[in-house]
């Protein structure tokens, strides 16, 4: 198909990297003010979403190598469509809460529902496995328990009251990303199939 050509050309796959870089920088510098006031020991587990399209970055790398970084991958799958949804979630929640977002908040859904989309299109390059998946199932839920026990999600202060709906939500919305990791580890021979026909 041409949308696969277009996808996975190497000029594309450049473009594709150059944009997930400079979305990446632009996350941790919008944590900043965050990270300004949270204890080191959990730096690496409070910009979620810059770090899912740096494990992304990562990825493109190997795939423009010829390689997978396998780990990195399904770090990048769950990772990139969990917090992509998440946060067109909570800016919608948002929303409803104040009648209106800003343009920054509008930008925000649109930028993070094309990581989860990406994440998706990108099912074809992915070489993972069971055992990847389940060390990327303990990274993840692990970010859940430094979030909404230790107090490190991040900061939405319109619904703050809603922090254990929330976090109830985010806990089954990792369990969906991971069983969706396990499914495509389990058809990695027919998405080769599709990869090569297309």
């Amino acid at each position: 198909m041409r949308l696969w050509y277009v996808l996975s050309h190497r000029t594309f796959l450049w473009l594709l990297l150059i944009v997930n870089a400079a979305g990446t920088v632009y996350g941790y510098i919008w944590y900043g003010a965050q990270l300004s006031r949270t204890e080191p020991i959990f730096y690496i587990f409070v910009p979620d979403s810059p770090t899912a399209s740096l494990f992304f970055c990562i990825a493109i790398i190997g795939w423009l190598r010829g390689t997978n970084y396998r780990f990195i991958e399904v770090l990048a799958f769950i990772t990139l469509i969990k917090y992509g949804l998440w946060a067109d979630v909570m800016n919608m929640l948002t929303w409803y809460e104040r009648g209106t977002l800003s343009a920054q908040g509008w930008m925000l859904v649109a930028s993070h529902f094309a990581m989860a989309l990406q994440a998706v299109l990108y099912i074809p390059k992915y070489n993972f496995g069971f055992i990847a998946v389940i060390a990327a199932a303990i990274w993840t839920l692990h970010n859940d328990v430094i979030d909404y026990v230790f107090g490190q999600m991040p900061s939405y202060p319109s619904i703050a009251q809603y922090a254990n709906e929330i976090g109830y939500f985010t806990f089954w919305l990792s369990i969906s990303c991971i069983v969706f990791a396990l499914y495509v580890s389990k058809q990695r021979g027919l998405f080769a199939h599709m990869r090569e026909n297309r």
